[in-house]
């Protein structure tokens, strides 16, 4: 079973007043090596500075931005987890992606001018405020900048693909583990452990994202529990036994 990857994008008129300039120096941040390319020379990276215009505060349960809010801006998630939430025209609400501290939101708004989805904080979270026009700009006069964000586009190519592949012909079991395994992934990557974490999302917040009941996953979970694999209490997460869960 292949792990698959999510990302996400990201604008909102509601959003709490940003924080100080001084909070978005991006060449002290503890994220930069996991948001922006490793090459950038000292002049670069006081560019990049430059442009990152705020921080944004947004506290549990609000919107970063919602669907049809004109795109101007990407965002980093610096602190806590959003997920991003489309509604169909019956009022049905589907999840399409969780995204954690390092990875961006907002990309998704290039196509269209415009936001495709709302962007909601499952924790209180904070993200840096990237317009989108200056970071054209960069890109044009600095290559290592332009292809970090050309692999975030494909980064989102490859979510929506993996997505596709993973509800058109994976078991809700399969599902379920690969979701565990590439959320594991996103932690070791970010110096956390890749075996116990917290899940941010509920499990009925899974299930949508998954294509699944919330009675499936609470079903799965519990089968995982019973083979060893995991060990779940409340949203505490520990995996027991990594190649198990990714040959599920």
């Amino acid at each position: 079973m292949a792990p698959f990857t999510y990302m996400a994008h990201a604008a909102s008129m509601n959003s709490p007043p940003a924080a100080t300039r001084p909070d978005t120096n991006c060449s002290a941040c503890s994220l930069h090596s996991i948001c922006m390319p490793s090459q950038l020379s000292a002049t670069e990276l006081a560019r990049l500075d430059a442009i990152v215009c705020s921080t944004r505060l947004v506290r549990r349960g609000e919107t970063l931005y919602r669907a049809g809010d004109a795109f101007k801006s990407i965002y980093a998630v610096r602190v806590g987890c959003f997920k991003t939430v489309i509604t169909h025209r019956d009022g049905h609400e589907q999840v399409t992606g969780f995204h954690i501290a390092g990875e961006p939101l907002g990309l998704d708004g290039v196509c269209s001018d415009e936001q495709n989805c709302d962007a909601i904080a499952l924790e209180d979270s904070k993200v840096c405020v990237i317009p989108f026009d200056l970071l054209e700009d960069l890109c044009h006069d600095v290559k290592a900048m332009q292809q970090h964000v050309h692999r975030m586009m494909s980064g989102e190519i490859v979510r929506e693909s993996g997505l596709m592949m993973m509800l058109g012909t994976m078991t809700a079991q399969q599902r379920v583990a690969a979701f565990l395994i590439n959320l594991s992934s996103r932690m070791k990557m970010r110096g956390y452990s890749a075996a116990q974490f917290n899940l941010r999302m509920t499990r009925e917040e899974i299930g949508s994202y998954l294509g699944l009941k919330l009675e499936t996953v609470s079903r799965m979970f519990s089968k995982l529990q019973k083979a060893g694999v995991i060990d779940t209490n409340g949203k505490q997460v520990h995996i027991l036994d990594s190649e198990k869960l990714a040959g599920v």
